[in-house]
């Protein structure tokens, strides 16, 4: 009887160990398939842990614009996000500022106090966002670009030559009509004294100087440099001297009462896609691509790529 069950067991042995040889491979690749995953992390100043691109792309749309809007405007944001982060962290190598100084991102406790009792459906709206974008990010050629965007323009997006004096092959001016409809504010009005003005922007003017001055505007409508007399300085050292909302701004002076009024329209430097903009567009039927390639001349969508040994992490 003994021997009949040993012959049994050689027997049955002989049968299934092929089997499990034959299937140990495709489980192999199975769990190999399963590790690469490209989980880019990015450390943001003031954030204790590192986080995971598309968890972060989350929290700067929340930081950037109204969840309420379009949700093609939303995706050609996450984005444009996305885009910004790739290249000024180089990857995730670097560390980014959640601040204005890059771009702002709000983390899960800053949303929900920021929400109140929107927070699941402005959370949820956002996230399908990025979900539908994931890994999208912009380039020209073989470049990511510098994917610059700001609140609201003045009807043209600012040309970078015109900002920083760089020509920039993707960063052109274009049009960006209706968003007087979309944008709560379109034109700003402010005031100050002459003693303000002379000190924030370091003069000793009277009367005669707002007499003689000239606004020097480019192509786009916004004031290049500003003229009078012997003194001469830029639109943008204007602009973020008095922290104004633009450079395409208006100038008067009231002699009687020694006050500068001062009219701007547009909110932002100008460069790359507006954000009430892309909300106008949406609005009209455009899908998140067709925004992306309008705002930034001949460029195309792809995703993210890393170099194969840096895909393989743990899942």
């Amino acid at each position: 009887m003994y021997k009949k069950l040993l012959l049994l067991f050689i027997i049955l042995s002989l049968f299934f160990i092929p089997i499990l040889a034959k299937q140990a491979p495709d489980l192999k690749l199975a769990d190999q398939r399963k590790e690469k995953k490209c989980d880019i992390m990015i450390s943001v100043t003031g954030v204790d842990e590192p986080i995971p691109l598309e968890e972060y792309v989350v929290g700067v749309v929340a930081g950037e614009m109204p969840a309420d809007f379009h949700e093609e405007a939303l995706k050609a944001q996450v984005i444009a996000a996305r885009t910004y982060a790739a290249r000024n962290t180089d990857k995730g190598a670097k560390p980014i500022a959640k601040d204005v100084s890059a771009q702002v991102y709000r983390t899960e406790a800053e949303r929900k106090e920021r929400w109140g009792k929107a927070f699941k459906q402005n959370e949820k709206k956002i996230r399908k966002a990025a979900e539908a974008t994931r890994g999208d990010i912009i380039v020209h050629g073989e470049e990511i670009i510098s994917a610059m965007f700001f609140s609201t323009s003045n009807g043209k997006t600012e040309a970078a030559q015109n900002f920083s004096g760089n020509p920039v092959e993707y960063l052109q001016s274009v049009d960006s009509p209706g968003e007087e409809k979309v944008a709560p504010t379109v034109e700003r009005k402010l005031q100050m004294t002459l003693t303000e003005w002379n000190r924030k922007l370091g003069l000793k003017w009277d009367a005669d100087e707002f007499r003689e001055l000239q606004l020097v505007r480019n192509q786009t409508g916004r004031v290049q440099k500003i003229i009078t007399g012997n003194y001469e300085t830029s639109g943008r050292q204007v602009r973020e001297k008095l922290n104004l909302a633009s450079t395409d701004f208006n100038i008067a002076y009231d002699v009687n009462n020694q006050i500068v009024h001062i009219t701007t329209l547009g909110y932002g430097h100008g460069v790359g896609m507006s954000q009430y903009g892309a909300e106008a567009y949406a609005q009209k039927g455009w899908t998140a691509d067709k925004i992306i390639s309008h705002y930034y001349t001949g460029t195309r969508i792809q995703k993210i790529n890393l170099p194969e040994d840096e895909c393989l992490k743990s899942s």
